[in-house]
């Protein structure tokens, strides 16, 4: 699990005044991360280092709110980091905002047990408090296309247990807490998260997650056999019906998840770009004696990159000005922006590829990793289907 940093004798957490996000001080960042990636990607262990780094750096509770001690940051700065974070190492990132997601969202202060979400929110503070919520199961597969999770909570004595299972459960083994998406038992179910500790009885993780790419996401299965959490661990918890509507803090959550994977894979074929223009520079062909960079053609279909990544600036960057200015984008229009932006990153990497040839799918290069990346952004809810269809219904008025 995440390292906490010791407490200081006032009782506040003794960290590091967070330096501001310039620039260059968030290239820092990237360039530090750059350097194990690959590390990451073979073994495919979750990245401890770098969120060490993170807490180090006050970066992990960027988004809870400045009474707590965070920076409270909006959509703006949190992807900023997003961006630099994922430029260097994208499972950290991924995993990060997770986090950063939870404690932006109003919902906790609204719903949650005070004390419970103050504890979590401090840890983040002191460089730790990573959290994940686990949604997907074997059978229900993503509950954004609907279904009740088989994944049961029962009512005991003490407390609650739970028992079911959760697949892609991201940040499994780095975690300090499980968020699990879960329904109560009985005929009239309510469904809701409950809060559980890794370190509690009846929980298994197992190693399972062995994918194309984003492999330092650990995200294996985990197994709960009547895992126990106390009463109040029921964070929130309502009706099915209660969970359709869509209030701002849905909307809310539903924005950062559509930025916040776009900034990640934006992120990743950002890398890739910056790998390709060095590598264009310095190959010079025996045959034409001057770099690669000195063709049209080469400075025609880098262009291209050029084209596809601005667009992407412009659309992940206009949205979060205008969601911190509480000009939240319709629901339908965040998950089009997510969708041109991972089909424009993984177009950009494409384009690398055609550039470079063998050179490009070699393993001695960065290049054929951030592909392998890049193309993960194609299996993150809403996917590409319910996002069309949704946008078509809207302009249809049906």
């Amino acid at each position: 699990m995440a390292t906490l940093l010791s407490p200081a004798a006032s009782g506040e957490p003794d960290r590091r005044d967070p330096p501001p996000l310039t620039d260059a001080w968030l290239a820092g960042i990237t360039a530090r991360l750059a350097e194990t990636a690959e590390s990451y990607d073979r073994s495919g262990a979750f990245p401890q280092a770098n969120f060490d780094l993170l807490g180090r750096e006050g970066l992990i509770g960027l988004t809870v709110d400045r009474r707590l001690g965070g920076r409270g940051a909006g959509y703006v700065d949190a992807l900023r980091v997003l961006a630099a974070v994922a430029k260097g190492e994208p499972s950290t990132a991924l995993i990060l905002f997770m986090t950063y997601a939870f404690h932006a969202s109003p919902d906790r202060n609204l719903r949650w047990p005070k004390a419970i979400y103050e504890r979590l929110a401090r840890q983040a503070v002191a460089g730790g408090g990573l959290i994940g919520t686990f949604r997907v199961e074997p059978e229900l597969g993503t509950p954004v296309r609907g279904g009740l999770p088989k994944t049961v909570a029962r009512r005991t004595e003490q407390g609650w247990e739970i028992t079911g299972e959760k697949i892609y459960s991201t940040g499994s083994t780095g975690l300090d807490w499980f968020a699990v998406w879960a329904r109560t038992e009985g005929d009239d179910p309510a469904l809701g998260l409950f809060l559980l500790e890794p370190s509690s009885p009846g929980i298994r993780i197992e190693p399972e997650w062995d994918h194309l790419g984003m492999r330092a996401t650990v995200s294996h299965k985990v197994v709960f056999d009547c895992a126990p959490l106390p009463f109040d661990h029921a964070v929130d918890v309502r009706k099915p019906e209660e969970w359709v509507a869509g209030p701002q803090a849905d909307s809310r959550q539903g924005l950062w998840n559509a930025l916040a994977i776009s900034t990640i894979y934006d992120g990743v074929a950002r890398a890739a770009r910056d790998w390709l223009a060095t590598y264009l520079n310095q190959r010079v062909p025996a045959n034409l004696g001057a770099p690669l960079a000195s063709l049209p053609r080469v400075q025609e279909k880098f262009g291209e990159i050029e084209a596809l990544l601005h667009t992407n600036r412009v659309l992940i960057g206009e949205a979060a000005r205008a969601a911190d200015l509480g000009e939240l984008p319709s629901a339908t229009d965040a998950n089009l922006i997510k969708h041109v932006a991972n089909a424009n990153a993984i177009k950009a990497v494409e384009i690398g590829l055609e550039l470079t040839g063998n050179p490009g799918i070699s393993r001695n290069n960065p290049l054929e990793r951030h592909y392998r990346d890049v193309l993960c952004s194609r299996i993150h809810s809403p996917q590409a289907d319910t996002i069309l269809v949704g946008a078509g219904r809207a302009g249809l008025a049906i």
